[in-house]
């Protein structure tokens, strides 16, 4: 995020500080209206929740009378709260209070409080908006009430949730990200993943290029120009049967790095791999395979910086 001096508490973007930010609730970005940059993730309403009245003075703001109320729970999380006993036999051997603050809840309500937190500790980690969080929850709650997945780690099934979430909202994360938050293995969440698709009868968009481009090639800070042009060649390099069997998150980094070094914004096979997660031996295998169809593979109107003929050999 830029800033200048007329523009101090102001998000604005680095080259068009003048231009609107289009605000994109669903994948939580401010978006330059000029050139397409991110310049702002995770948007949230700072704003108060309502307006009190009450004594600043007082230890008690009576504004306040609970958290809200969880559909998703059997009592809607309206549990009992046990005060603190006053009797001899309210506090044991040391004196501390046996009560106090002790809520009733069933041991299912337990657990589903317990992946929700989970579920909200992953999305924060990765800057996922509440509309995922809301999804994953909903789909934990139908596989913990449906018991098919029963005996599975419940942050196996949170992790899946998660996952299946961003895929139905649109805004999809690459499994190693998933799993980069979560505390279980990889073939656990898979396993669980594809149970939670079974189990629930529905399914997911298969992913393509173009569902991780624009988010890469934000955290690489490439211009507008170069993400056209490297979303251009995954589509053109995917419809030519270039790449066959090449997972699309790896076709992706390719088209980046053929993009970006015919550019004058060049970046290596690490500094894409990092960013996409990809190994980079893997993106020189699918550059390989594109290497050799590059005229075809680039948009017309490119203003290439780097001639094809004098892209890096393979």
């Amino acid at each position: 995020m830029a800033s200048t001096s007329s523009y101090k508490d102001k998000v604005v973007c680095n080259h068009h500080p003048d231009a609107p930010l289009i605000e994109d609730y669903r994948a939580g970005d401010m978006i330059c209206s000029e050139c397409g940059l991110i310049v702002g993730d995770r948007v949230i309403d700072v704003g108060s929740e309502w307006r009190t009245f009450s004594n600043e003075k007082a230890s008690v703001d009576p504004s306040r009378v609970g958290g809200p109320e969880n559909p998703l729970l059997s009592g809607g999380d309206l549990s009992t709260m046990i005060g603190p006993g006053t009797g001899a036999a309210s506090f044991d051997a040391f004196g501390t209070s046996k009560y106090q603050n002790r809520r009733t809840m069933s041991s299912s309500d337990r657990a589903l409080i317990t992946a929700f937190r989970e579920i909200s500790s992953m999305a924060d980690r990765i800057n996922l908006p509440k509309t995922i969080v809301d999804r994953a929850n909903n789909l934990f709650k139908q596989v913990h009430d449906g018991k098919s997945l029963k005996g599975r780690s419940n942050d196996a099934k949170a992790s899946a949730c998660l996952y299946i979430a961003c895929r139905q909202e649109g805004v999809p994360r690459t499994f190693k990200e998933i799993c980069a938050i979560s505390r279980v293995s990889k073939k656990e969440i898979g396993r669980c993943f594809k149970l939670t698709l079974k189990a629930l009868a529905t399914s997911v968009d298969l992913i393509t290029t173009a569902d991780f481009m624009s988010r890469f090639c934000a955290n690489l800070v490439l211009p507008n120009s170069v993400q056209r042009a490297a979303t251009h060649i995954a589509r053109k390099a995917v419809e030519l049967d270039i790449v066959p069997g090449r997972s699309p998150i790896s076709v992706a980094a390719a088209a980046i790095y053929m993009a970006s070094q015919a550019s004058e914004n060049k970046k290596t096979h690490k500094e894409i791999g990092d960013i996409a997660g990809v190994a980079e031996a893997t993106i020189r295998q699918s550059y390989k395979l594109m290497y050799g169809h590059a005229k075809a593979l680039f948009p017309e109107d490119f203003v290439f910086a780097t001639p094809i003929e004098q892209l890096p050999p393979l």
